[in-house]
């Protein structure tokens, strides 16, 4: 008789998702299935989604179909995720279930505006493709006035987009002759940015918006949005009236990870920071879902970067226990981005968030340079990932 073939399961289509899949495709014999499970079937890279916000890309150029890893032997099922049995060792999708023997949930974070009423209809979120491209098209017609950035709530994937798209509509209004008529406003519950990576690279990212007339309002939580009178309103008693909102929305795991008991207080899955297993024996979490508390007191921030290095951690440890070899791969905590200046520069954060006592990341200054190897690595990883496959159309919700 040939080996009992093993089935692995991933759930989610985003970087982590597609860089599982793959891996696991790799790694393992074709006695054992991979299967994709994406509720759209496509994958937006959402690291580009600010260029499509500058104009940079047409939506289009950052979507791919993920039905072309069937080339490479991953089997796609396209369908909404709607519970885990973890009894069962089962996936009830709405197209019917699957049966695992290994899961790998890299579903993200889901975007919930709704969290406060009249954010979504006062407003514009550069978290999702569409907005990308809506803001686009606003700001070619903006006439002038008070553009507020918004973080509505803790904690929020890509920490450094925002802070990104206030340097990027900063930078398209001298562009189009309006600097006297254009105010932006950076407004935000941290004390400085990116407070994961340390007090320096906080100082420093603030000091990038101040230098370009960027306000930066720290430790301002949002209380309430009026979306008729253009204001917002925060917990310290401050109301800001705006002319043009781009916002990052709140974000939650998904509500069938919650029902399935794998959610902690604050609403993620708690992993193994080596492994990223679960306390489920064969179920793995990665990506912004995972919770991995650093030495710090403070968490992993949520990043594609560690989604992707999480990944081929897994894939690597699942492969070794379904072939029963020791499972010796682990994620070490290191992480890099782009901070996109705008104007065709960038500056570039680097370290290791796993240093004891606490994360060692340095912030290295705006250059076209570092503008370029962005450029380049998009093109690298949307070849590396999807060689070959075809352009999807985005497909609207």
């Amino acid at each position: 008789m040939g080996p009992v073939g093993k089935t692995v399961v991933v759930l989610g289509g985003g970087i982590g998702g597609v860089v599982a899949a793959t891996e696991l495709r790799r790694r393992l014999s074709r006695d054992h299935r991979v299967v994709l499970i994406d509720r759209t079937g496509t994958h937006a890279f959402q690291p580009s989604f600010l260029w499509v916000m500058s104009g940079a890309r047409e939506p289009a150029a950052v979507v791919r179909d993920l039905a072309g890893l069937r080339r490479k032997g991953v089997e796609l099922k396209r369908a909404e995720v709607r519970a885990v049995d973890l009894g069962a060792r089962e996936v009830e999708t709405s197209s019917g279930k699957v049966a695992y023997d290994y899961l790998v949930m890299s579903l993200g974070a889901e975007l919930d505006p709704g969290a406060f009423p009249g954010l979504a209809e006062a407003g514009l979120t550069f978290y999702t493709l569409e907005g990308a491209a809506a803001l686009r098209s606003r700001m070619a017609t903006f006439q002038g006035g008070r553009v507020a950035v918004l973080v509505s709530k803790l904690p929020f994937k890509c920490p450094a987009a925002p802070y990104e798209a206030a340097l990027i509509l900063e930078a398209i209004v001298p562009d189009r002759g309006l600097r006297d008529r254009v105010e932006v406003e950076f407004y935000t519950p941290e004390k400085l940015p990116m407070p994961v990576a340390g007090p320096a690279v906080g100082a420093a990212l603030k000091q990038m918006l101040e230098s370009r007339g960027i306000r930066f309002h720290p430790e301002h939580a949002l209380k309430s949005v009026d979306a008729a009178g253009r204001r917002l309103a925060f917990g310290n008693g401050v109301e800001a009236p705006f002319d043009l909102l781009a916002f990052v929305p709140p974000h939650r795991a998904p509500a069938c990870l919650r029902d399935a008991g794998l959610l902690n207080e604050a609403g993620w899955v708690p992993v193994d920071p080596r492994t990223l297993e679960t306390a489920h024996p064969g179920v793995f979490a990665i990506g912004d879902l995972a919770a991995i508390k650093l030495e710090s007191g403070l968490m992993l921030p949520k990043a594609g970067v560690f989604a992707h290095a999480e990944a081929k951690v897994v894939a690597a440890n699942i492969a070794a226990m379904v072939e029963g070899r020791p499972s010796t791969a682990a994620f070490d905590g290191h992480g890099q981005c782009w901070v996109e200046a705008g104007g065709g520069k960038a500056a570039f954060a680097k370290g290791d968030f796993y240093a004891s006592p606490s994360p060692a990341v340095a912030l290295r200054k705006p250059s076209a340079l570092w503008h370029l190897t962005k450029v380049l690595f998009e093109r690298y990883w949307l070849l590396r990932w999807f060689r070959g496959l075809s352009v999807a159309r985005p497909r609207t919700p």
